[in-house]
């Protein structure tokens, strides 16, 4: 697969050298990358019904924007040391979906998803390679984007990049020193080293969102997440989160303090290192978050999402730097549970990993982003060739019935259409399961159970004497079934998808078409034998052909002009 970059403002442009200058050159700021917002003019009535899960709480409650008609989301992105696996894009999906939840129920909503441009991983696995820190840096960010692309993911109003704001940084953790919560640290000779901490000992409400023993009460979804995810109460080493070598340091006043800026190492390239008041160096894991969701959300923020393994340390240390600088931080945590693999988190440190270029070589795209989105985002999700062939039978019933669902009615609705649906005008037993934290799984329930009544309706259009409306009916449930799906990223007459084919837009499409027509000619095959039955009155061959297809999960549906079949 070809990877090809967008275009990024100068705010992602990489530095050039450790010299003073270069950060008063650089800018802070993107124009946004998308201003996709809902085609609805006013918030639907059914956001009033909304609830979602915070993870601080350890509860689901109902969700009030801070600023009427907005709502402001920042996700934590890639760190762009690899290329993509199929772990990494579950929750780039799963917060797709509860963006565009948004969007239809008619807010506008400003999308934030940062790229972590330096790491320790980074400079290490380049300098292995024989690459530049950011030549490696950019060649992975261009494969996550183009990951995004195939699998129907917005892009994000913004997606600003590490090394773009230093200056933010700095000016952040000269704020937390100042207000007593940082320090920084120095040599013999009095000069400061590069490295500086935050001092957790002196700000009282450390642990205020894994505080996980502080919580007499949970659901069955908190004591999985708890048992799964690393906590601050949690002993021993921490497999998915590495210790940062910097917060190793002796020169710490507290265990439990965490790096804010770090002095370079001595094979750290000369231009992967920033000049400071507090020396020569570069940003800790966590301080980038804090600096950018502020840059580009400002004051509190309605949601701060990311996976649920960065709930400690990152997450915690995100939110106690940002308050401790004097900022409001978000207003509700939401993290997205892991994909496993034979109930192993699936990551490449782990050996599990299956890169998402090597999925779309055997399925769909369409197929892939169905599998990654079928459970709600806060359960686990089992990947197995189980879960990848239940996706593509969605495929085949949801294709099934928009092809003859717009040939019974002579088009198909434009996806400007599609997108102008207000969340009121959907299923009621949708909006009731999106409004349920994103259950995905009652809502695409519902999708099924409209594409059961839309087959009734087909299968009985040739015996209505009132053709129009019955067209009308047809059409109306199409529409319906349609948005539904957009809601989900799933339209499949929507972009990605529809450029690529009947089977989303990727390699397995050609696959996936001749399967179809296979099962068409083999199921028409046993109608034909059966209409034979029929009329040479023998009902018990009929019946049996009848019985054995339904038993596969093909419906017939009789008529006047035959019959007709779907996938159930």
């Amino acid at each position: 697969m070809m990877f090809h970059a967008p275009f990024r403002s100068l705010a992602g442009t990489p530095p050039m050298s450790d010299s003073g200058n270069i950060l008063m050159g650089m800018t802070n700021t993107q124009k946004p990358q998308n201003t996709n917002t809902s085609g609805t003019s006013a918030v639907a009535k059914a956001a009033a019904g909304l609830k979602l899960y915070d993870t601080a709480s350890h509860t689901v409650s109902n969700f009030t924007p801070i600023k009427p008609g907005q709502v402001g989301i920042y996700v934590c992105g890639a760190t762009v040391q690899s290329s993509p696996h199929i772990g990494h894009i579950r929750a780039a999906v799963a917060f797709d979906v509860v963006r565009r939840w948004f969007e239809r129920l008619g807010y506008k909503v400003t999308f934030v998803r940062n790229v972590t441009d330096i790491d320790d991983k980074i400079l290490d696995k380049a300098a292995a390679a024989g690459q530049q820190w950011w030549e490696r840096a950019y060649i992975y960010e261009r494969e996550f984007t183009e990951a995004y692309n195939t699998l129907g993911v917005e892009p994000p109003t913004y997606e600003p990049r590490a090394t773009g704001h230093m200056i933010d940084m700095i000016d952040l953790i000269q704020k937390i020193i100042d207000n007593g919560h940082g320090y920084v640290v120095y040599d013999e000779d009095g000069k400061p080293t590069g490295n500086v901490y935050f001092d957790v000992a002196s700000w009282p409400h450390y642990g205020e969102l894994t505080h996980q023993k502080q919580t007499t009460e949970v659901d069955a979804a908190a004591e999985v997440a708890d048992a799964m995810g690393p906590s601050v109460d949690s002993a021993g080493n921490d497999k998915y989160n590495p210790v940062d070598p910097a917060d190793m340091s002796p020169d710490k006043h507290d265990p439990r303090d965490f790096a804010l800026w770090k002095a370079p190492k001595s094979t750290d390239p000369l231009d992967a290192r920033w000049n400071t008041p507090f020396g020569t160096g570069r940003p800790g894991w966590h301080i980038e978050c804090s600096a950018m969701s502020h840059r580009y959300l400002k004051d509190m923020f309605d949601i701060h999402g990311g996976g649920l393994d960065l709930r400690f340390p990152h997450h915690e240390n995100e939110m106690a730097q940002t308050r401790a600088a004097g900022y409001e931080s978000a207003a509700r945590w939401m993290h997205s549970a892991w994909v496993t693999a034979k109930g192993e988190k699936m990551s490449k440190s782990l050996g599990n990993g299956l890169s998402v270029p090597a999925v779309l070589a055997e399925n769909s795209a369409w197929v892939v982003r169905y599998a990654l989105g079928s459970v709600q985002y806060r359960s686990m999700l089992e990947w197995s060739d189980q879960t990848l062939a239940e996706a593509k039978s969605a495929y085949d019933r949801v294709a099934n019935f928009i092809e003859r669902a717009g040939a019974a009615v002579g088009e198909q609705p434009s996806h400007e259409e599609i997108a102008s649906i207000s969340a009121d005008a959907l299923p009621a037993d949708f909006i009731a399961a999106m409004n349920d934290d994103i259950n995905v799984s009652g809502a695409s329930a519902a999708i099924f159970t409209a594409i059961r009544s839309g087959n009734t309706l087909l299968s009985k259009l040739a015996d209505r004497a009132d053709s129009d409306a019955a067209k009308a009916e047809v059409r109306e449930v199409l529409v319906n079934v349609r948005a539904m799906l957009d809601t989900l990223g799933l339209d499949p007459l929507a972009e990605p998808w529809v450029n690529g084919g009947a089977a989303g837009g990727a390699a397995g499409s050609d696959a996936d078409s001749a399967e179809h027509e296979a099962l068409d000619k083999l199921v028409s095959g046993q109608l034909t034998e059966r209409a034979e039955a029929r009329k040479s009155k023998d009902f018990a061959k009929a019946d049996a052909i009848r019985d054995a297809l339904n038993a596969a999960g093909i419906a017939i549906e009789d008529g006047p002009q035959g019959s007709t079949w779907s996938l159930k």
